[in-house]
Protein backbone atom coordinates (compact mmCIF):
# COMPACT_ATOMS: atom_id res chain seq x y z
CA UNK A 1 0.00 0.00 0.00
CA UNK A 2 1.86 3.26 -1.07
CA UNK A 3 1.46 6.67 0.94
CA UNK A 4 0.21 9.37 -1.13
CA UNK A 5 0.22 13.05 -0.54
CA UNK A 6 -2.62 14.62 -1.59
CA UNK A 7 -1.85 18.75 -2.63
CA UNK A 8 -4.18 20.98 -3.61
CA UNK A 9 -5.30 24.25 -2.11
CA UNK A 10 -9.16 23.15 -3.48
CA UNK A 11 -10.91 20.95 -1.18
CA UNK A 12 -13.42 19.61 -3.58
CA UNK A 13 -10.13 18.38 -5.80
CA UNK A 14 -8.69 16.85 -2.94
CA UNK A 15 -12.02 14.96 -2.02
CA UNK A 16 -12.11 14.08 -5.31
CA UNK A 17 -8.81 12.31 -5.56
CA UNK A 18 -9.57 10.95 -1.86
CA UNK A 19 -12.34 9.08 -3.15
CA UNK A 20 -10.57 7.48 -5.90
CA UNK A 21 -7.75 6.13 -3.94
CA UNK A 22 -9.09 5.71 -0.05
CA UNK A 23 -9.69 1.97 -0.92
CA UNK A 24 -6.08 0.95 -1.70
CA UNK A 25 -3.57 3.83 -0.59
CA UNK A 26 -2.45 5.34 2.70
CA UNK A 27 -3.40 8.98 2.03
CA UNK A 28 -2.46 12.60 3.35
CA UNK A 29 -3.82 15.74 2.61
CA UNK A 30 -2.03 19.32 2.03
CA UNK A 31 -3.70 22.73 1.38
CA UNK A 32 -0.25 25.54 1.15
CA UNK A 33 3.18 24.52 -0.17
CA UNK A 34 4.48 25.55 3.36
CA UNK A 35 2.27 22.43 4.64
CA UNK A 36 3.45 19.94 2.25
CA UNK A 37 6.98 20.70 2.83
CA UNK A 38 6.09 20.29 6.76
CA UNK A 39 4.64 17.06 5.73
CA UNK A 40 7.25 15.65 3.46
CA UNK A 41 9.86 16.33 6.30
CA UNK A 42 8.06 14.23 8.92
CA UNK A 43 6.93 11.52 7.08
CA UNK A 44 8.15 9.60 4.07
CA UNK A 45 5.84 9.93 1.32
CA UNK A 46 5.90 7.48 -2.11
CA UNK A 47 3.85 9.55 -4.50
CA UNK A 48 2.90 13.12 -4.34
CA UNK A 49 -0.18 14.23 -6.34
CA UNK A 50 0.43 18.22 -6.90
CA UNK A 51 -2.46 20.44 -8.29
CA UNK A 52 -0.89 23.01 -10.60
CA UNK A 53 -3.01 25.23 -9.27
CA UNK A 54 -1.10 25.28 -5.83
CA UNK A 55 2.23 25.99 -7.17
CA UNK A 56 4.18 28.43 -9.05
CA UNK A 57 6.90 27.40 -11.58
CA UNK A 58 9.78 28.00 -9.45
CA UNK A 59 8.16 26.15 -6.49
CA UNK A 60 7.50 23.01 -8.68
CA UNK A 61 10.98 23.07 -10.47
CA UNK A 62 12.34 23.31 -6.91
CA UNK A 63 10.20 20.44 -5.35
CA UNK A 64 11.88 18.20 -8.87
CA UNK A 65 15.08 19.21 -8.23
CA UNK A 66 15.23 18.08 -5.08
CA UNK A 67 13.16 15.13 -5.57
CA UNK A 68 10.74 15.62 -2.69
CA UNK A 69 13.08 13.48 -0.90
CA UNK A 70 13.22 10.72 -3.24
CA UNK A 71 9.36 10.43 -3.74
CA UNK A 72 7.68 10.33 -7.41
CA UNK A 73 5.96 13.73 -8.29
CA UNK A 74 2.39 13.52 -9.97
CA UNK A 75 1.75 17.30 -11.42
CA UNK A 76 -1.88 17.61 -12.22
CA UNK A 77 -2.95 20.42 -14.09
CA UNK A 78 -6.66 22.40 -14.62
CA UNK A 79 -5.40 23.19 -18.50
CA UNK A 80 -2.70 20.76 -19.50
CA UNK A 81 0.28 22.11 -21.54
CA UNK A 82 2.52 19.46 -23.42
CA UNK A 83 5.25 22.00 -22.95
CA UNK A 84 4.71 21.91 -19.30
CA UNK A 85 4.40 18.25 -19.07
CA UNK A 86 7.98 17.79 -20.95
CA UNK A 87 9.63 20.15 -18.65
CA UNK A 88 8.04 18.52 -15.40
CA UNK A 89 9.05 14.94 -16.90
CA UNK A 90 12.75 16.25 -18.32
CA UNK A 91 12.79 18.04 -14.52
CA UNK A 92 12.31 14.35 -13.19
CA UNK A 93 8.59 14.06 -12.40
CA UNK A 94 6.50 10.92 -12.99
CA UNK A 95 3.16 11.86 -14.42
CA UNK A 96 1.39 14.86 -15.68
CA UNK A 97 -2.07 14.62 -16.27
CA UNK A 98 -5.46 16.43 -15.77
CA UNK A 99 -6.89 17.75 -12.84
CA UNK A 100 -10.37 16.28 -13.46
CA UNK A 101 -9.17 12.76 -14.49
CA UNK A 102 -11.44 10.21 -14.05
CA UNK A 103 -10.75 8.13 -10.81
CA UNK A 104 -10.34 4.84 -12.60
CA UNK A 105 -7.58 6.04 -14.63
CA UNK A 106 -6.40 8.15 -11.51
CA UNK A 107 -6.04 4.69 -9.94
CA UNK A 108 -4.28 2.95 -12.91
CA UNK A 109 -2.16 6.29 -13.23
CA UNK A 110 -0.93 6.10 -9.39
CA UNK A 111 -0.65 2.70 -9.72
CA UNK A 112 1.94 2.73 -12.74
CA UNK A 113 3.93 5.53 -11.34
CA UNK A 114 4.28 3.56 -8.20
CA UNK A 115 6.09 0.63 -10.42
CA UNK A 116 8.44 3.22 -11.42
CA UNK A 117 7.23 3.84 -14.87
CA UNK A 118 5.88 7.12 -16.36
CA UNK A 119 2.55 8.25 -16.79
CA UNK A 120 1.40 10.90 -19.44
CA UNK A 121 -1.91 11.99 -21.23
CA UNK A 122 -2.44 10.80 -24.98
CA UNK A 123 -1.59 13.55 -26.92
CA UNK A 124 1.71 14.34 -24.47
CA UNK A 125 2.22 10.41 -24.87
CA UNK A 126 2.35 10.84 -28.73
CA UNK A 127 4.87 13.81 -28.31
CA UNK A 128 6.87 12.03 -26.74
CA UNK A 129 7.02 8.57 -28.58
CA UNK A 130 7.53 10.47 -31.70
CA UNK A 131 10.12 12.80 -30.29
CA UNK A 132 12.11 9.04 -29.35
CA UNK A 133 11.45 7.67 -32.53
CA UNK A 134 12.75 10.03 -34.00
CA UNK A 135 15.93 9.91 -32.30
CA UNK A 136 16.52 6.18 -32.24
CA UNK A 137 15.75 6.41 -36.45
CA UNK A 138 12.75 4.09 -37.58
CA UNK A 139 14.84 1.17 -39.30
CA UNK A 140 14.09 -1.30 -36.95
CA UNK A 141 14.75 -5.56 -36.58
CA UNK A 142 14.15 -8.04 -34.33
CA UNK A 143 16.52 -7.07 -31.20
CA UNK A 144 19.68 -10.12 -31.32
CA UNK A 145 19.88 -12.04 -28.32
CA UNK A 146 17.22 -11.82 -24.89
CA UNK A 147 14.91 -9.52 -24.87
CA UNK A 148 11.88 -8.53 -23.56
CA UNK A 149 9.90 -8.59 -26.82
CA UNK A 150 11.30 -11.83 -27.86
CA UNK A 151 8.09 -13.91 -26.71
CA UNK A 152 5.67 -11.50 -28.66
CA UNK A 153 3.52 -12.86 -31.89
CA UNK A 154 4.78 -11.63 -35.35
CA UNK A 155 1.49 -9.44 -34.82
CA UNK A 156 2.02 -8.34 -31.69
CA UNK A 157 5.76 -7.50 -32.37
CA UNK A 158 4.04 -5.16 -35.60
CA UNK A 159 1.71 -3.55 -33.42
CA UNK A 160 4.66 -2.77 -30.74
CA UNK A 161 6.83 -1.27 -33.51
CA UNK A 162 3.49 0.94 -34.85
CA UNK A 163 3.19 2.42 -31.10
CA UNK A 164 6.80 3.13 -31.22
CA UNK A 165 6.63 5.22 -33.91
CA UNK A 166 3.98 6.92 -32.55
CA UNK A 167 0.63 5.46 -34.11
CA UNK A 168 -2.56 5.35 -32.33
CA UNK A 169 -5.24 2.87 -32.42
CA UNK A 170 -6.91 3.89 -35.07
CA UNK A 171 -3.74 4.09 -37.15
CA UNK A 172 -2.70 1.03 -36.41
CA UNK A 173 -5.72 -0.88 -37.19
CA UNK A 174 -6.28 0.94 -40.39
CA UNK A 175 -2.63 -0.06 -41.32
CA UNK A 176 -3.01 -3.36 -40.40
CA UNK A 177 -6.37 -3.62 -41.75
CA UNK A 178 -8.25 -5.10 -38.59
CA UNK A 179 -10.57 -3.87 -35.74
CA UNK A 180 -9.45 -1.31 -32.98
CA UNK A 181 -10.92 -3.77 -30.69
CA UNK A 182 -7.90 -6.12 -31.89
CA UNK A 183 -5.55 -3.90 -31.52
CA UNK A 184 -6.69 -2.99 -27.81
CA UNK A 185 -6.56 -7.47 -27.39
CA UNK A 186 -3.28 -7.86 -28.87
CA UNK A 187 -1.77 -4.49 -26.61
CA UNK A 188 -3.10 -6.21 -23.79
CA UNK A 189 -1.00 -9.59 -24.58
CA UNK A 190 1.77 -7.58 -24.98
CA UNK A 191 1.95 -5.73 -21.69
CA UNK A 192 0.79 -9.14 -20.03
CA UNK A 193 3.72 -10.82 -21.60
CA UNK A 194 6.53 -8.20 -21.03
CA UNK A 195 5.31 -6.75 -17.38
CA UNK A 196 5.39 -3.28 -19.69
CA UNK A 197 2.86 -1.14 -18.01
CA UNK A 198 1.64 1.60 -20.50
CA UNK A 199 1.58 2.41 -24.17
CA UNK A 200 4.77 4.97 -23.23
CA UNK A 201 6.86 3.18 -21.42
CA UNK A 202 5.93 0.07 -24.28
CA UNK A 203 7.15 2.50 -26.73
CA UNK A 204 10.53 4.14 -24.87
CA UNK A 205 11.24 0.27 -24.34
CA UNK A 206 11.05 -0.65 -27.62
CA UNK A 207 12.71 2.11 -29.68
CA UNK A 208 16.03 1.33 -26.54
CA UNK A 209 16.01 -2.29 -27.46
CA UNK A 210 15.56 -2.69 -31.02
Amino acid sequence: MSRILLCSSNENIRAKWFAALKATHKLHQASMPDEVRVILKSYPMDIVLLHRAMIDMDTMSAMCLQKADACKLFLLSDRPKDEEGLRFLQLGGMGYANTYIAPGRLRTAVQVIASGSVWVGQSLMQKLIERTARSEGNDRQQPAGQSIFEDLSKREYQIAALVAEGLGNPAIAEQLDITERTVKAHLGHIYAKTNIKGRLNLALLFNKNS
